[in-house]
């Protein structure tokens, strides 16, 4: 197993636990995962959603999260590398950047948009930064996008395919049929475009390849594609240190393949969520929006079909019900809950 090597940082272990909002990755299992070698990734997504200034000011309450849970996620650490997921969609997107990387964020992993602007945002500091992307056109446009504004490339990149869970970069229609996406050839060209700009700046720049990646056999094959490391996020959520509630844990243990819907998030992207009551009253018309909580650039209350933070706060809390559930393709195959080490040394035989 050949360690991940960004710029000057070495991450012994080449998994990164993908970030996942609102509340289910923060610093418990953020630290955990770091503290086995990983990269350990807090979502900074409505971070701040249990702290007291969240309902008169969702923007300070959650810049004192991201400070927190960072702080907190290192000293669990015990050395191990901590990162932040920080959507390009958030209305608080540069605030987030700037408050993960004074917090002494290791590196920051940025999808939901085009990051243009996340090399200047981390300028002076030694955080490492990387686009999740799911098409060559979209790696392209980002680094030479950096390229010509800031003349630097990323750190490494996220290559995240159709089976991933939240907010995807891809057709309603292509996710209907993913048996149909070549993938495995997508991959393989992302990672040739990658190499490209690496000789062009000559620095290694690592491919992680995300989506679908429950197994040591999955992580296999990503390796073989070309991958130097992979991003597991659903299978996070079935361990005891994730920080979601029981509750949400026992959805993921309880719930089928066939449950899975493809919806439409008010962030304008496709998701994969988990069916339930919520997803129920969503098909029959819009759930009134009773507070705006500022959380996207592009947001209109009056226009929404629900509020993303209501819906996925309630889940995380536990009201699983009437709550929006996030979850990956694979989730059927979670079966019960493990602890972050046991599913780190499964994952770890991938790479041997």
């Amino acid at each position: 197993m050949k360690p991940l090597q960004i710029g000057d940082k070495i991450v012994r272990v080449p998994i990164i636990q993908g970030g996942m909002g609102v509340g289910v990755s923060r610093s418990e299992l953020a630290g955990a995962v770091a503290r086995e070698g990983g990269i350990g990734v807090i979502s900074t997504a409505q971070i701040g959603y249990d702290e007291e200034e969240f309902e008169k000011n969702p923007s300070i309450a959650n810049i004192k999260a991201i400070r927190k849970h960072i702080f907190l996620a290192k000293k669990k650490a015990m050395g191990g590398l901590v990162g932040a997921n920080i959507m390009v969609a958030l209305k608080d997107y540069a605030d987030h950047v700037k408050a993960a990387v004074e917090a002494g964020a290791d590196v920051i992993i940025s999808g939901a948009g085009i990051p243009a602007k996340l090399p200047e945002y981390v300028r002076g500091s030694n955080t490492k930064i990387a686009p999740i992307v799911s098409s060559p056109k979209a790696i392209k446009v980002i680094l030479q996008c950096w390229e010509k504004r800031y003349r630097c490339t990323a750190d490494f990149v996220v290559v995240e395919g159709p089976k991933a869970g939240g907010h995807l970069g891809f057709s309603e229609e292509e996710l209907h049929n993913i048996q149909k996406i070549d993938y495995d050839n997508t991959i393989r060209e992302i990672i040739r475009i990658v190499r490209q700009f690496a000789v062009r700046f000559a620095k290694k720049i690592p491919v992680v390849v995300a989506g679908g990646i429950f197994d040591a056999g999955d992580v296999r094959h990503a390796i073989g594609l070309g991958a130097d490391g992979v991003q597991v996020a659903s299978r996070f959520v079935a361990t005891q240190e994730c920080d979601a509630s029981l509750a949400y844990k026992e959805a993921y243990i309880h719930g089928t393949s066939d449950e899975i819907e493809i919806i439409k998030s008010p962030v304008g992207m496709p998701g994969r969520a988990l069916h339930n009551h919520f997803l129920e009253e969503i098909h029959k018309g819009k759930i009134p929006v009773k507070k705006c909580y500022g959380c996207m650039r592009q947001c209109n209350k009056n226009e929404i079909p629900y509020c993303i933070t209501d819906a996925l706060t309630k889940a995380v809390q536990g009201d699983v019900e009437n709550g929006l559930i996030f979850c990956g393709a694979e989730i059927g195959r979670i079966k019960e809950v493990t602890t972050v080490h046991e599913l780190m040394e499964e994952l770890k035989m991938g790479f041997e």
